[in-house]
């Protein structure tokens, strides 16, 4: 079985640190600031990805209620069977000279 304790090495880790306290040159500073810009990059990059992906998404239930919308309101038949129904008592009642 594994030993359950972490193992302790004396390899350096990454900190932070605050430029205007600490002694850096002014080749590190520029280091510094490229390693950020590189990773704001990659995270936006993967921003912008999910903002299409969802944009998609959104747009596409748009769409769809815009088109079942308009194929219900197509389906409905209320219209034409009033005018049927009317025609149909104009044509059932006698004629007389008032009509």
């Amino acid at each position: 079985m594994a030993d359950k304790k972490p193992s302790t090495s004396e390899a350096p880790f990454a900190k932070r640190i605050d430029p205007a306290k600490e002694g850096i040159s002014k080749e590190q500073l520029h280091f510094i600031r490229q390693v950020e810009l590189e990773q704001w990059k990659k995270k936006t990059q993967k921003l912008r990805t999910r903002n299409v992906v969802t944009g998609l998404a959104i747009g596409a239930v748009v769409v769809g209620i815009y088109g079942y919308t308009f194929w219900s309101v197509s389906q409905e038949k209320i219209m034409d069977e009033i005018d049927e129904e009317a025609k149909r008592a104009r044509t059932q009642t006698p004629k007389t000279g008032a009509n």
